[in-house]
């Protein structure tokens, strides 16, 4: 449900340059899974992950829609500033959006994050994983980064969770860089191909 203007997709010769530009970003697919550029339909997904309970992760008041555009925005704007961002998350079989999963860049980062986020009904599937490991597959491999970090809020366990079972480490040095603030699991390039 589109409840603002600006979340409405454009029409005309601005909505086939904005498809343009989606089909220069990378599709990365898996057995499961379509990771393809984010399109303006998708807000509505992340606006649903960003109001629920999980959202308070995300900004500061997750039941501001326009905060959480923001924060869309921004990730989607990476690809053009970074040359990486989110990828929407799709089921291969459905072609359902679940979640996204981004190579970021924000405020308050000191370096590239993987970062996920997914539909509560998408949990508990290894989506988040399997989505995660195509990206810092891309990260590693096309893009010839030689490490991520995922900082992760202490009390949010399922992420950290994740970022265990993708073999990241924590990393006490990156922590005290944010005051300890979050924990930082750091995902290294030499230690994924071993």
């Amino acid at each position: 449900m589109i409840r603002a203007p600006h979340e409405t997709p454009a029409t005309g010769p601005a909505a086939e340059f904005a498809v343009q530009l989606q089909d220069a970003l990378p599709v990365l697919d898996t057995d499961r899974l379509v990771l393809r550029a984010p399109r303006i339909e998708d807000f509505e997904t992340y606006a649903t992950i960003g109001e629920s309970e999980r959202g308070r992760y995300l900004v500061e008041d997750n039941t501001d829609r326009d905060a959480l555009w923001l924060d869309f925005a921004q990730m989607v704007a990476t690809w053009l500033l970074r040359g990486h961002g989110v990828w929407t998350v799709e089921t291969r079989d459905t072609g359902k959006a679940i979640g996204f999963v981004l190579l970021g860049f924000e405020p308050g980062d000191h370096e590239p994050e993987l970062g996920y986020l997914f539909l509560p009904e998408a949990e508990g599937h290894g989506y988040a994983q399997e989505a995660a490991r195509a990206a810092r597959a891309h990260a590693f491999d096309t893009l010839g980064l030689k490490t991520l970090v995922s900082t992760i809020d202490h009390d949010n366990t399922r992420s950290i969770r994740l970022a265990e079972r993708l073999g990241a480490t924590r990393d006490a040095a990156a922590e005290a860089a944010h005051d300890h603030a979050i924990q930082v699991y750091r995902h290294s390039a030499e230690e994924t191909l071993q």
